[in-house]
């Protein structure tokens, strides 16, 4: 991680021997702003306060845990020659992809044991993850990392930025891609959006506001990997633009499939956590009863 002098310091503040980071204080911030905005949601839809906060307890670590061994498996010739290093995560290397299949495993391991309908929280869960991302990439601005190719000054003035985005995008003389501040904005379009479609009644299905987080991700992150300079790689290909297009051709075509083919699945805004089988199954009867 290069730094500029006179760049923002990646040091918020000191706690004797500890280093308090802003990119850990920002981390932090899209955390607890996700968890607050999910029980909010949480409680109309049925899902206690206590079952959104002992979730986070468990998907929050999982999620950091799997965004590092996402990292060191694509960087794993370096960390052998080292392996002590795995640990010194301070030394920056997280990949929000393995955080998030990560997350998502202890999600459903976490609603079965709980019995809560899947589908129905990661509708509840998908809008705020995004905005949380979005907040968290201010913490890859400070660091002055996960930025795209070099770009002149006159280039940066044009976007019509700050001057203190400018500054920050000026690393030893050489003047970088905001990306991001690309990523963030996208994440923000999509949680307006999401937020804007679940708001509707009746007009998504449960799952879709999950799924359409998944796909708006994936083609946004599709788009801005191709101009960073610090993907990881799988052989010639950027994983994170793979893994980008398989999930949004995947939720398309789970949302397809599910519309189609599998049996009738509640709205969104269907009182309480009503499974979706039992929904399915409530339907066809009173359809029997009319005919």
């Amino acid at each position: 991680m290069a730094v500029n002098i006179g760049a923002i310091d990646p040091v918020a503040f000191q706690l004797g021997p500890i280093s308090v980071a802003w990119y850990g204080i920002i981390i932090v911030i899209g955390m607890f702003l996700a968890v607050w905005l999910s029980i909010k949601e949480g409680e109309k839809r049925g899902i206690e306060e206590d079952f959104i906060v002992d979730l986070a307890f468990w998907i929050i670590p999982a999620g950091l845990i799997g965004a590092r061994i996402y990292y060191v498996i694509f960087e794993l010739d370096a960390y052998l020659q080292d392996p002590i290093r795995i640990f010194y995560i301070w030394e920056g290397g997280i990949a929000i992809y393995g955080g998030l299949i990560a997350g998502f495993a202890a999600l459903l391991w976490f609603t079965k044991k709980r019995s809560v309908p899947v589908w129905l929280l990661l509708d509840v869960l998908a809008p705020h993850v995004m905005i949380a991302q979005a907040i968290g990439r201010w913490g890859n601005f400070v660091n002055q990392e996960a930025h795209g190719g070099e770009v002149t000054r006159g280039f940066l003035e044009n976007l019509m930025l700050p001057n203190f985005i400018i500054e920050q995008m000026n690393i030893n003389g050489t003047y970088y891609h905001p990306t991001f501040l690309y990523e963030s904005l996208w994440n923000v379009a999509g949680f307006v959006l999401l937020m804007f479609l679940r708001s509707r009644k009746d007009l998504l299905r449960r799952g879709e506001t999950a799924l359409g987080y998944v796909a708006w991700y994936g083609l946004g992150r599709f788009w801005i990997e191709g101009m960073r300079t610090d993907s990881l790689y799988w052989g010639p290909f950027r994983v994170s633009q793979v893994l980008s297009v398989l999930l949004l051709v995947g939720a398309i075509a789970l949302i397809i499939y599910r519309r189609k083919f599998l049996y009738p699945t509640p709205p969104y805004y269907t009182q309480g956590m009503l499974p979706e089988r039992t929904f399915a199954e409530k339907k066809k009867k009173y359809e029997s009863k009319k005919r």
